[in-house]
């Protein structure tokens, strides 16, 4: 064990006590809804706190294989999967170890049959109820026109439904409770003739559901309706909820540069070890700062990489930042090390956990050899 302050940068800091906050209330809607709550582990994959989470929510659901097969051997309750397309080289071991799969389509419903009826698994069918309520996040909107994602109703076959026990929409992105209502108005307008014929319902991700200002109430007002008006059982995927605002990535400056503005170069990276920065957009939240002109000290915050767009943001502080200082953004738990990548050869930061007690623990550490043999 050692203090935040010996551990080496880069580096992502999973916060124990923040983790299990939002676990006892993520706990809470489970059980005053009755709904079972998977880890959408495209979000967050840490699976040294899989023990952890699994004391809290029913299970984990995964985009392809070899995050089914984590699930599956890390986390050891339900185990669920949807993806766009699925590979037949992988789709019999996907049957062993899943409890539950969606299909895009009808056709890879049908194609895959006579495997996933011998395996008795479970099977549902995305459907788009095409109700965008994005707002900016275009990129992460799977009602948009001409969306990949889901059957719509127009494309949806009645009479191809024998075998299918669930119904599955997944259309938030960071969004509350109001939005769900929507959407699952939108939804039962276009397919709840079909809710009956149902076992379950999955609702999918993108529910903001420890955000501070998040109508819990609602939610589980919405569940208890749907489980009671259409006796099925009923499934959220929050990948952000479990671990938002859980974690750190602590990082150094390196050095500082002068072009008109000062620029602070770090060795973390908004390309390599944040993606989300230049994906999303956004501006990670920075510890102990403000938005530029809002404090004396002005300082664009950038990387090492030779990437000149690899800007993490302009930030503002109380006192003039020095070599050698130490940084902390935060909320980097989710979509950081799921994304991260060795762009220019870059190191990977390595994962620490504060534990409750303030101690950290290095779970894991990567080198030369990480980025390597990515490569041939």
């Amino acid at each position: 064990m050692m203090r935040r302050q010996e551990l080496p940068t880069p580096c992502y800091i999973i916060d124990e006590a923040k983790l299990r906050s939002n676990l006892e209330l993520l706990q809470h809607v489970e059980q005053e809804s009755g709904a079972h709550i998977l880890l959408a582990q495209k979000a967050f994959s840490c699976f040294a706190v899989y023990p952890l989470i699994a004391q809290y929510i029913s299970g984990t659901t995964a985009s392809g294989l070899y995050e089914a097969r984590l699930g599956a051997e890390e986390f050891r309750k339900e185990n669920h999967v949807f993806s766009p397309a699925y590979d037949p080289a992988e789709f019999a071991e996907l049957c062993r170890i899943c409890d539950h799969i969606s299909f895009n389509s009808f056709a890879q419903f049908e194609k895959y049959r006579p495997v996933w009826e011998q395996a008795g698994v479970s099977v549902g069918i995305r459907v788009n109820p095409e109700c965008s309520t994005q707002g900016d996040h275009a990129i992460y909107d799977p009602c948009a026109p001409g969306s990949r994602l889901g059957v719509t109703r127009a494309n949806f076959r009645p009479e191809q439904l024998s075998g299918v026990e669930g119904l599955h929409f997944h259309t938030l992105c960071e969004q509350n409770a109001d939005d769900l209502l929507t959407t699952f108005a939108a939804f039962e307008e276009k397919f709840g003739e079909f809710i009956p014929r149902m076992k379950w319902l999955n609702l999918g991700g993108g529910h903001h559901i420890t955000r501070d200002d998040y109508d819990v109430s609602a939610l589980i007002s919405l569940i208890r309706h749907i489980r009671g008006h259409y006796g099925v059982e009923v499934y959220l995927e929050p990948g952000e909820a479990i671990a938002l605002n859980a974690g750190w990535l602590d990082t150094q400056v390196m050095d500082i540069v002068e072009n008109g503005i000062k620029v602070l170069i770090l060795d973390a990276s908004a390309a390599c070890h944040m993606p989300d920065v230049l994906e999303m957009p956004y501006r990670p939240p920075l510890k102990d700062s403000g938005k530029w002109g809002e404090k004396p000290y002005e300082y664009r915050l950038s990387s090492r990489t030779c990437l000149a767009g690899d800007i993490i943001g302009d930030y503002s502080f109380d006192r003039e930042i020095q070599v050698g200082d130490r940084l902390t953004f935060e909320d980097m738990a989710i979509y950081s090390m799921v994304k991260n990548n060795t762009f220019n050869g870059m190191p990977l930061p390595a994962i620490a956990i504060q534990h409750e007690s303030g101690d950290c623990e290095i779970i894991r550490q990567f080198g030369y050899d990480d980025f390597r043999e990515r490569l041939s």
